[in-house]
């Protein structure tokens, strides 16, 4: 689970990134499974737009895959009125970016590779602390827990000592 700040620092990353490129007119972070994970798309519903993002990107790893071209990494669609760009970002999300038809396309893929990068370090990490939390609990808990009495076989008499021994 990614906490407010993380989800914060994401929102944050998406402003600048349509700072950067006044092109733009939406961002989106998700995860590969179609969940928003942070927006700014102004006049477009997040969760459509995260759905069909895990739908292209499910065809988009196919066709790398299928044609030996390796991981996914990005992918363009041109429409008659702008584009949309998806971009890796970390092991389990995306990153989907709206600009208008005049936008200087090498741009959008320099600063959308290096969003995508920025967004998808601050998910793993969230991740990754979001899994070593339980089993940091788990371990302060055990630490703060009553020591346990470990049970002792019973001590040998000396006569049986002594005829182990003397075998």
């Amino acid at each position: 689970m990614v906490s407010e700040k993380d989800l914060e620092a994401v929102l944050e990353e998406l402003r600048r990134l349509r700072t950067r490129v006044p092109q733009l007119t939406g961002a989106l972070a998700a995860g590969v499974d179609g969940l928003v994970v942070a927006h700014d798309t102004p006049g477009v519903a997040p969760e459509g737009l995260a759905a069909l993002t895990a739908a292209a990107l499910g065809v988009s790893v196919r066709m790398a895959d299928a044609t030996g071209n390796g991981s996914f990494r990005e992918l363009l669609v041109r429409g008659e009125h702008g584009y949309v760009a998806t971009y890796a970002a970390g092991r389990t999300a995306v990153l989907t970016l709206l600009a208008q038809d005049r936008v200087n396309v090498g741009r959008l893929h320099l600063e959308g590779r290096r969003a995508g990068a920025r967004v998808g370090e601050l998910l793993d990490a969230a991740e990754a602390a979001a899994q070593a939390a339980p089993a940091t609990r788990a371990t302060a808990r055990a630490a703060s827990a009553p020591p346990t009495r470990s049970t002792r076989a019973p001590r040998a008499t000396t006569a049986e000592a002594r005829t182990t021994t003397d075998s």
